[in-house]
This record gives structure tokens, C-alpha cells and sequence, in this order.
């Protein structure tokens, strides 16, 4: 099972290697707001779990650059994902907004996020 998903995770980075979105262009001053706002977002993920290629993709679109934690390989990162988001399920969007956390799961509610914030 564990090979199965080694290959089926390389064929998801590859396709999206492949099938990259373009960003959209905006124009200097509304890039740096919406890197403004995207300072207070993280993003802790699984390099090759299909949702969190679906939410990087998204992030991708909207030109969002925001700090990415790999909550596999990255003990740190894994634990703040344990602690804060109460548990380790991948994507979370880790929010900070006037000194609280808010911990999002499930990309598609991630997505909409996006696109509410940032489109």
C-alpha cells in the first residue's frame, strides 16, 4: 500500500508540474497588498497529498505567496500543526488576524477563503 501511494503521489507532482496555473497579473501596488494580507496566513501541508496540491494550485492562481510547512518531513512543523490546529490533518490554513489563530481545514473551504480574500 505504502509503494502504491509513493507512485500515485510522484504521478500527482508530475501532472501538476506539468498542468501548472498561470497566476493572475496584478499591478504592483495591489501585489503588495495582497502580500500584505498573505503574511498572515501558513499553509501546512503534505508536499504530495492531492488536497494540498488542489489548495497550492488555488495559491497558484491567485498569485498568493504565503509560508508553506511540510507537516510530514518537518517535526515542527508537524507538532505546531498538533497543538494549534488540535489535530495533524492536512491542508490547514493557519490564519493570524489582530493576535488570535484561526485553523482552517478542508480545501475547499481554504479555496473559498482564497478567493473571497484575494480575487
Amino acid at each position: 500500500m505504502k509503494i502504491i501511494r509513493i507512485i500515485l503521489g510522484k504521478i500527482i507532482l508530475l501532472l501538476n508540474f506539468l498542468f501548472s496555473p498561470k497566476g493572475v497579473q496584478r499591478t504592483t501596488e495591489a501585489q503588495q497588498s495582497a502580500d500584505t494580507k498573505a503574511k498572515d496566513l501558513t499553509l501546512y501541508q503534505f508536499e504530495a497529498c492531492p488536497f494540498c496540491v488542489k489548495v497550492r494550485r488555488e495559491l497558484k492562481r491567485q498569485s498568493i505567496n504565503i509560508e508553506l510547512k511540510d507537516a510530514k518531513d518537518d517535526s515542527q512543523a508537524r507538532e505546531e500543526l498538533q497543538v494549534g490546529g488540535g489535530r495533524i490533518k492536512v491542508p490547514c490554513l493557519k490564519i493570524t488576524a489582530d493576535g488570535k489563530e484561526t485553523w482552517m481545514y478542508e480545501s475547499s473551504d481554504i479555496i473559498t477563503y482564497l478567493q473571497k480574500e484575494f480575487a
